[in-house]
């Protein structure tokens, strides 16, 4: 099967010891035995913490499997230190209007006079319960500063500072408004929640965001979408999607135990914003549901969507290629993902004459004002407006 290698990684904020290997099913089992071991959706590993007691756990149990490259772990615990701090996953992000594709900054290593900062942050994140996605962004974001910053010390930067450097991120990398305020959010925390700065972002502005609308998809799109996939499986997980409006990681974090056919409901829980929320179980997906737990193989034992290889919650990646490919085949032509069936069933709703307060609590939001963006996509209002054009063209006096 190939050398099985356990190396350092930084993970989830912390050292942690990647094993590598080709794919193997005993393997797997074995490791899955391990109280404390991990799969990383980012390395595409399973992983466990950085301590001699557990990776000499893995190791025993991966040299019955194959030879085992251990090189750099002997390197860590011999105080060979390898640098896992600047290893902090950054944001993606365009690097034109024009370019789709996208890249990750260079990683480079943070000065050590700014190592502090990172660890600092992080444990204060943890300390307010903040969310694993939101704590990896803040650390990202503010990971960028320090690794532009070089051997200035951070602690000592003022917002004049600050707002020369945000100028820079603007002009120069050509950051959007949205990951701009995702940037300052994060400088914001680390100089007031972790310094301990008062009011010490006051005066400088943020960049106004652009009013996006949502991209939706009519029912006949979503009708040749779902009829565009044969594969049970990947078309529960997109009537799910469309059927309850919900977020690609919901999808994925629905456990078997959340379908209440009894009162026909779906339990979204610790959804965005750390809120749960009750949805409402369509007859006709609760159908569809029975079908593919009944006739997939291997059946799923804890969530709802589990993937074959790990056991766990099905890979969010996976569900948006599975939508692409589905939309690709549909001959969909519109820049759309998976949130679009969020979207649409929002709309829809919308459309149908359904109070837009109902609707923002299938949603989730917490402001009515996010759910107001579906009012500019509803055709309802506009299908009694007559065109100025079509007017004139009924009086006669156009000619063709």
């Amino acid at each position: 099967m190939g050398t099985i290698i356990i190396k350092p990684i930084f993970h989830r904020n912390a050292e942690q010891a990647g094993i590598f290997f080709m794919h193997n099913t005993e393997l797997i089992e074995s490791l899955k035995k391990l109280k404390r071991i991990r799969w990383s959706r980012t390395y595409s590993c399973w992983y466990v913490p950085l301590k001699r007691e557990h990776c000499r756990e893995v190791y025993f149990i991966a040299r019955r499997f194959g030879s085992v490259d251990v090189t750099l772990l002997k390197k860590y615990f011999n105080k060979e230190k390898i640098d896992t701090t600047s290893l902090v996953h950054a944001p993606t992000l365009s690097t034109s209007d024009n370019l789709q594709q996208r890249r990750r900054f260079r990683k480079e290593r943070i000065a050590d006079v700014n190592n502090h900062v990172l660890p600092l942050m992080a444990e204060r994140l943890k300390l307010m319960a903040y969310s694993q996605a939101t704590i990896r962004i803040y650390l990202s974001e503010m990971a960028q500063l320090l690794q532009a910053l070089g051997s200035v010390p951070a602690d000592e930067l003022t917002p004049v500072h600050l707002k020369r450097y945000l100028i820079y991120c603007f002009e120069q990398l050509k950051l959007k408004e949205n990951t701009l305020h995702s940037r300052i959010n994060a400088m914001k925390f680390y100089y007031e929640q972790v310094m301990g700065r008062e009011k010490f972002f006051w005066d400088i502005p943020r960049p106004k965001k652009q009013l996006i609308l949502p991209k939706v998809l009519s029912e006949n799109e979503l009708a040749r979408l779902f009829n565009s996939l044969s594969n049970l499986k990947h078309k529960a997980i997109l009537f799910t999607a469309c059927s309850a409006g919900l977020r690609v990681s919901e999808i994925a974090a629905l456990k078997l135990r959340d379908i209440d056919s009894g009162r026909m409901q779906i339990r979204i829980e610790k959804a965005k914003g750390k809120k749960d929320r009750y949805v409402n179980l369509s007859p006709v997906l609760l159908d569809i549901l029975r079908a593919y737990v009944k006739m997939y193989r291997p059946p799923p034992r804890e969530y709802l969507f589990e993937s074959e290889r790990t056991g766990t919650c099905y890979p969010i990646r996976t569900i948006q290629k599975v939508f692409q490919i589905a939309k690709n085949r549909a001959g969909i032509k519109k820049d759309i993902g998976v949130h679009s069936l969020r979207h649409s069933f929002a709309t829809h709703l919308l459309e149908k004459g359904t109070d837009i307060r109902y609707i923002k609590d299938l949603l989730g939001h917490f402001d009515i004002r996010t759910t107001g963006r579906y009012l500019h996509v509803s055709k309802k209002a506009l299908v009694n407006i007559v065109n100025p054009l079509d007017d004139l063209w009924s009086t006669g006096k156009l000619e063709w």
